[in-house]
């Protein structure tokens, strides 16, 4: 695995801003429901949404916080999210992997979808956790992948073909690795299955279709949200 897929990531959704824009924009009543019944904010929290892409997670929160700061490494996506974006809420150009913010700066450090994206997701955890200020959530949602390893090498096969920047999906295990060695403690975790569009077109859709586990159209995604403290030490 490289230590960076970046260039990889910018190539990929710099060339489809607008469809994923046009895609965030459709979810972004539904997570703003997911988030104020699982993260339950108290209005109080200056947060953070790491690879906000265009701001799905970040627009969905901010109506429940005193401000959100979206960070994502792919200009054209940010540039989407400050058009749809109210007063406390902002989009700064960043990796995830090295944030550009000082250590405790959040109330509420969060990240949907972004872990499958990134060659080094523990970098990422960390990151995440150094920003949050001790007593302050962290709150991941992102796609699973199976216990059975061999599936999880197909499942990984089948994202590659459709999308270029996908590097591995976690198995649950791993994230709760990766939170306890990093001294969060899991207040609650959530799991979901649903069915998502192959989302891509030309070749790398003839080749997903072959891959896909669900069918050449749609494919069945396992996802978890984790609800995570940093604990006061």
């Amino acid at each position: 695995m490289p230590e960076s897929n970046i260039d990889d990531v910018r190539s990929r959704f710099g060339a489809t801003a607008e469809m994923v824009a046009q895609h965030s924009e459709q979810q972004i009543e539904t997570v703003r429901e997911q988030l104020r019944s699982f993260v339950a904010p108290t209005g109080e929290e200056r947060a953070l949404d790491s690879g906000t892409g265009a701001g799905t997670l970040a627009l969905a929160l901010a109506p429940f916080v005193r401000e959100v700061v979206g960070v994502d490494i792919v200009p054209e996506l940010l540039e989407r999210a400050r058009r749809a974006a109210p007063a406390n809420a902002m989009f700064v150009e960043g990796d995830a992997t090295s944030l550009p913010f000082e250590t405790g700066s959040f109330d509420l450090a969060c990240s949907r979808r972004t872990f499958h994206h990134i060659a080094r997701p523990e970098l990422a955890v960390a990151e995440l956790v150094r920003v949050t200020a001790p007593g302050g959530h962290i709150f991941v949602d992102d796609q699973i992948a199976p216990v059975d390893p061999l599936a999880a090498l197909d499942l990984d096969r089948f994202e590659r073909a459709r999308d270029p920047s996908h590097t591995r999906t976690l198995p649950d295990i791993d994230f709760r690795h990766l939170f306890e060695a990093n001294g969060l403690v899991l207040q609650r975790a959530q799991f979901q299955t649903h069915r998502r569009e192959l989302g891509c077109q030309g070749e790398a859709r003839k080749r997903a279709q072959e891959l896909s586990p669900g069918g050449p159209e749609t494919y069945v995604a396992e996802s978890a949200w984790y609800l995570l403290v940093k604990p006061v030490l």
